[in-house]
């Protein structure tokens, strides 16, 4: 790694750090979200020089084509939202659901989350990835419980026992992992290195990596929002702060997918052991079915949106758990196309529900009359999200589908009908919600349209033109994953 990359992994660790501690002692609403935005850009900036970088791994660092595609997603979601969470914070404060206090919190935390993530992504020990996502988790939520509420509350203590499960989950499973590798690797450090683990895991016990694997892949499932571990999803999504909700279905998520893929590598390499992908297919297809009947009886538009975050990331897991090379591709595009899209989803739910005054379906008729941009901008991210052309996201599912037809008929015809049923959910519940009669408050919205924009935008070109450059990448990185 040059000069100029290990600076740029040093600001990307450090700054959203440095920024916390700096935000939890303002009390100006104005500077502190300035602040906020400014690290985020920074941040995100110093991901894109990534790309130029080549390959590296040090004793806790690891920079490669993998996690590259997450830290600029990452960090390229976080800069938007702290952009929207700036004009919804500010009404926030205005109808005093939240205080000053809570700002200064509120701020803070979202900086540590940000460190927290990309640690997650960059860090060449599963030791210190746990740590890093348990971290994460610990952070979002204090922030779900951010109303204090007795409902936030809730959510909030919900979440925390499910994450907890989860992640004591994984920690047994990184356990395993360790004793697995110390006959070979020895005792100490080099049994956590993840670069040191692929090189020799095809001499470890199978067995052992065979339990490994299992629990990792519940524990880190849980925060992958996966069913039948999905409980604490649909309240955390409707209690917190909608900025933390974009940031939850866009980022967390994918933070815990990245390191089911790291361990899912690690059981490929090992000739022994069980295959990893029938596991994840299951669970892929279980979330994705799942998810699509419970989209019909949501009645809380957040929830809704968060059981559709439920839904495509088992697309997600199902393509990757089926493998080859136009599977993982499809994957990691969806992986890209459902960020985007779900968190630009959710910058114009925080801003309805502002407005309207309320969560519920019910009583919100009409967007695309009272509010046409935000009622527009909903339906070009619904028809985006539910997979119909032009959006990036039908190219994914297209490709998705038609590599399982070839290679497993059956699993196709799941697949589809699953997809079919979250489809017909979502356009019954957006016809009321964009087009029925208008109902609920109709006073204006101050809302920052141009991260909405921005995503819905990136969505509608991917749909229609992906530049070779990144195709060649995602390729690449789609070999690798087997």
């Amino acid at each position: 790694m040059n000069a100029l990359a290990a600076y740029n992994i040093q600001i990307i660790l450090f700054l959203p750090l440095l920024t916390a501690a700096v935000l939890a002692s303002l009390k100006s609403y104005k500077i502190s979200a300035a602040i906020n935005v400014g690290s985020a850009l920074v941040t995100f900036v110093a991901a894109c020089s990534l790309l130029a970088a080549r390959p590296h791994s040090g004793r806790y660092v690891l920079v490669d084509d993998l996690n590259i595609v997450f830290v600029v997603l990452n960090t390229f979601v976080a800069f938007t939202t702290s952009a929207f969470s700036a004009s919804y914070i500010s009404h926030e404060l205005e109808t005093q659901r939240l205080t000053g206090a809570h700002l200064r919190f509120y701020h803070a935390m979202y900086q540590l989350l940000l460190g927290a993530m990309n640690l997650a992504l960059v860090a060449n020990n599963i030791g210190i990835m746990w740590v890093a996502i348990e971290v994460a988790t610990l952070t979002t939520v204090l922030m779900v419980g951010i109303y204090r509420t007795p409902a936030a509350l809730e959510a909030a203590w919900k979440y925390f026992i499910l994450g907890s499960v989860g992640i004591a989950l994984a920690l047994f499973g990184t356990i395993l992992i360790y004793m697995a590798a110390r006959p070979v690797v020895g005792e100490g450090l080099n049994g956590m290195v993840w670069t040191e683990l692929i090189q020799h895991v095809a001499a470890f016990d199978p067995a052992l990596l065979n339990l490994a694997f299992v629990f990792l892949l519940l524990g880190y499932g849980t925060k992958v929002g996966l069913a039948p571990l999905h409980a604490w999803l649909p309240d955390a999504h409707a209690e917190g702060p909608t900025p933390i909700s974009a940031v939850l279905s866009g980022l967390l998520l994918n933070v815990a997918l990245y390191a089911v893929l790291r361990f899912k590598l690690l059981m490929a390499a090992n000739a022994g052991a069980i295959a990893p992908g029938p596991l994840m297919v299951a669970l892929g297809l279980l979330s994705l079915v799942f998810a699509g009947f419970m989209l019909y009886r949501r009645g809380d538009i957040k929830r809704l949106f968060a059981y559709s975050s439920i839904e495509h990331m088992g697309i997600i897991v199902f393509a990757f758990g089926m493998g080859g090379a136009i599977a993982n591709f499809a994957g990691l595009l969806h992986m890209t196309m459902h960020s985007l899209t779900k968190s630009a989803i959710f910058f114009a739910v925080g801003h309805v529900t502002q407005v309207k005054g309320t969560q519920q379906i019910a009583d919100i008729r009409g967007l695309t009359t009272t509010h046409p941009f935000l009622g527009w901008a909903l339906v070009v991210g619904v028809i985006a999200i539910a997979g119909l052309p032009p959006a990036g996201v039908f190219m994914s599912e297209f490709l998705i589908v038609s590599s399982t037809i070839s290679r497993a008929p059956v699993l196709a015809v799941l697949l589809v009908i699953g997809l079919l049923v979250a489809f017909g959910a979502l356009l019954l519940r957006l016809h009321g919600l964009a087009f029925g009669e208008p109902k609920g408050e109709t006073g204006p919205v101050h809302a920052s349209y141009l991260p909405l924009a921005a995503h819905l935008s990136l969505v509608l070109i991917a749909g229609v033109y992906l530049p070779p450059p990144l195709v060649a990448w995602f390729q690449h990185i789609a070999a690798s994953l087997h």
